[in-house]
């Protein structure tokens, strides 16, 4: 795997300086995602808001004197390359990984920073087994399935109980981790699941699971999978004259999302975190991608809270060796950051994680409801 690495501009933020003209020594840190591949948009997302974060941090003189140097690598969301580009990271000598993206690329990686004693902060990998069969290496700043899935199940019992549902999944670590809680829940709540099925992550051809949903006289459709796959189903659906309550998570907090379905996609319903680029930590960042034209919704600011966090913590710590760093996000905080005060718990997770129901409309996904 081929090492890209990226050098960055000044703005403004936090760390130790050094005296004029002295040389400065630097750490390394790895960011790692989807930069090409159907979960491209994702991995974008990632890269602008590390980006940013080192910048911030390198401008205000680095972290304990030190600038940060940033490596970044693809994972694709492919298990085995997430593994060799973990391997390829440790290699380097980073001591922290912005990464990764896809649960199924988080988790197999984490077994190799584990092993080297690297600090892992996921923005994104919200499948539970990814903390809780983890180390004390392995962190997450964004929320679980378990939780975010029984925020849908909640809003699917008050607002949809009387319609025939149907829960898809993509047969992935994450896509079926987080139908599977949707299913859970939803059962737990009273409400019946009429339809439930996987579909192959890739195909080109949806046809025939809209017309069983059709068959079905399915009114809410729940989809587990990623934006690639969840427009080219939208798309089979208006083809076939089928425009459902489409309902889904995360993974379509893109606008990639509207570039594959364009207005079929009109009126879907998702779960994600409270509008991070409203928080007011978030405003400097917010106006500097702002001005480079660049979007600080989905995960751009989770990504550079990952990294802001650590920084934090490093210096908090009075070092950047990933075992006390790691000790230090516990055991101290709340940690400041561009998406508010951020603590975790024993197992890596952050503490009172929250979901918020948002609606697409006309191109953009809006909050729609904060609760249930």
């Amino acid at each position: 795997m081929r090492n890209i690495l990226f050098s960055t501009a000044a703005v403004a933020a936090l760390g130790l300086g050094l005296a004029a003209g002295a040389a400065q020594a630097q750490v390394k840190i790895g960011a790692a995602g989807p930069l090409t591949g159907s979960n491209a948009a994702f991995g974008t997302q990632m890269k602008v808001g590390a980006d940013l974060a080192i910048a911030d941090i390198n401008a205000a003189g680095g972290v304990l004197g030190q600038k940060v140097q940033e490596i970044a690598v693809d994972d694709a969301c492919d298990p085995k390359q997430a593994v060799s580009a973990a391997n390829t990271l440790v290699g380097d000598g980073v001591v922290m990984v912005d990464g990764h993206f896809c649960s199924a690329s988080s988790i197999p990686a984490s077994k190799v920073y584990s092993d080297a004693g690297v600090l892992q902060i996921s923005p994104a990998s919200t499948n539970p087994a990814y903390t809780d069969n983890g180390s004390a290496f392995t962190f997450r700043i964004c929320g679980r399935d378990d939780q975010q899935g029984a925020v849908a199940a909640e809003y699917i019992d008050k607002h949809f109980k009387g319609e025939k549902i149907a829960v898809l999944d993509d047969n992935s670590t994450y896509g079926k981790g987080i139908a599977d809680q949707v299913r859970l829940n939803l059962t737990k709540l009273g409400v019946k699941v009429a339809y439930n099925t996987s579909y192959t992550a890739g195909d080109k051809d949806y046809s025939a699971l809209i017309s069983r949903l059709k068959q079905e006289g399915i009114q809410l459709v729940y989809i587990g999978g990623y934006y690639a796959d969840s427009g080219l189903i939208m798309r089979e659906g208006a083809a076939q004259g089928y425009t459902p309550q489409y309902f889904s998570e995360d993974a379509a907090a893109t606008t990639a999302l509207w570039q594959i379905a364009g207005a079929t996609a009109e009126g879907t319903l998702l779960t994600f975190p409270p509008p991070a680029e409203k928080e007011p930590a978030a405003a400097k960042a917010v106006a500097a991608l702002t001005a480079a034209k660049e979007d600080p919704t989905g995960y751009v600011l989770y990504s550079y809270a990952t990294i802001q966090i650590w920084a934090e913590a490093a210096v908090k710590a009075g070092t950047t060796a990933p075992a006390k760093v790691a000790s230090t996000l516990k055991q101290d905080g709340p940690w400041p950051s561009v998406l508010g005060p951020i603590s975790f718990n024993a197992k890596g997770d952050v503490v009172n994680a929250a979901y918020a129901i948002y609606k697409w409309h006309d191109g953009n996904y809006t909050v729609f409801a904060l609760q249930p």
